[in-house]
């Protein structure tokens, strides 16, 4: 499975970005995916997830603001950030597991786009 995230950069304050995620080499029908962000210094947080139904669960520090959808005939997955702030600024990167959320493989992790949110 290859997992490539594009869309990161550098924001003002309160501006946005679309993070894409393009999954390609994978077969299995049922399958579930993330975003994930690490800080400096900080372990790396789950901020978004897409499960095969549909659900979606987000951090709470992201609620309201971020969105995350899927297109299945572009085999990508994007994160909608909104009213960015300061502490989101992070690496950002995406996941895709077999199975569902709460019980799945291992995660296939692309290597990160940089999110950077100045004021």
């Amino acid at each position: 499975v290859k997992v490539v995230e594009s869309g990161g950069g550098a924001v003002e304050v309160g501006g946005s970005l679309t993070l894409s995620c393009r999954i390609s080499g994978y077969t299995f029908s049922s399958y579930c995916v993330a975003w994930f962000r690490q800080a400096p210094g900080e372990e790396r947080e789950e901020v978004a997830s897409l499960d095969f139904d549909g659900s979606t669960n987000y951090a709470d520090s992201v609620k309201g603001r971020f969105t995350i959808f899927k297109d299945d005939a572009k085999n990508t997955f994007y994160l909608q950030m909104n009213s960015l702030k300061p502490e989101d600024t992070a690496m950002y990167s995406c996941a895709v597991a077999k199975g569902r959320i709460k019980l799945h493989a291992p995660w296939s992790r692309g290597q990160g786009t940089q999110v950077t949110v100045s004021s």
